[in-house]
């Protein structure tokens, strides 16, 4: 008799996030000697190896020695473990200690932190505009948005303020962590070559574009961040001297 319910072995259809809202698994008596931190991780060493487009049950299981059907038990679908696995990484990103450094510092070693772990797991970034609901990602987001509200960051500047950064850096994460490193040298003469040519049409592309830069990412990355924080941080002054201009008004 079909009673409508799926059993821990059954594939079922979900979507991105849902592992989030989804009470946990209880492990039963017949269920098998397999953790789902266990599966983390090695789904990230699987994505880290071969990229998000390799994983599969199949092959995550294969990686396991244990067959699909026990991975049912833990994660119903493909899309559970790559929420998971964003979210496992996010717990390498240090959030700094409250008190006696900053906002700015604070906001700087967060941002620095994230940034480290997008390029030690490039395939990440790509898959950032999932939705981020696990605890190690929202305790980071809660630090960012409560400093810069510390700072003196309200809205409609406070989303703003916290989008731009987060975009910065996954925007320069994906970038560089996508760049063919091998044939970068090939790509950037090719670019000039085609500038140079172009020079009419494209003057500041020729002579100042980021196709021809021969720049640090290192470099480049905290010169953008400074110019995002001292933009930031002016808002912050300017909002500050027009509550006081109203208040003597």
């Amino acid at each position: 008799m079909d009673t409508g319910k799926a059993g821990p072995g059954t594939r079922r259809s979900g979507a991105a996030g849902e592992v989030w809202l989804r009470p946990s698994a209880r492990r039963g008596r017949g269920a098998p000697p397999l953790s789902r931190d266990r599966i983390v991780e090695e789904a990230v060493a699987l994505l880290d190896a071969e990229g998000a487009d390799r994983l599969t049950m199949r092959r995550l299981a294969e990686r396991l020695d244990t067959g699909s059907t026990t991975l049912y038990w833990h994660v119903k679908t493909k899309d559970d473990v790559l929420d998971l696995a964003l979210d496992a990484i996010f717990a390498e990103v240090g959030i700094p200690p409250k008190g006696g450094q900053g906002w700015r510092a604070g906001i700087t070693v967060l941002i620095n932190g994230w940034r480290a772990v997008l390029l030690r797991h490039p395939w990440s970034a790509a898959l950032l505009s999932r939705p981020m609901l696990g605890p190690n990602v929202l305790a980071r987001s809660e630090f960012l948005y409560a400093t810069l509200l510390e700072a003196g960051v309200v809205e409609p500047h406070l989303t703003a303020a916290a989008y731009g950064l987060s975009n910065y850096v996954i925007g320069s994460g994906l970038m560089q962590a996508t760049w063919p490193t091998s044939a970068e040298q090939d790509v950037r003469r090719a670019a000039r070559e085609h500038l140079r040519a172009n020079r009419e049409r494209y003057p500041a592309l020729a002579t100042y574009g980021p196709l021809v830069a021969e720049g640090d990412w290192d470099a480049g990355f905290a010169l953008g961040l400074t110019w995002l924080l001292d933009g930031i941080q002016a808002g912050i002054a300017g909002a500050g001297d027009a509550a006081g201009g109203a208040v003597r008004a």
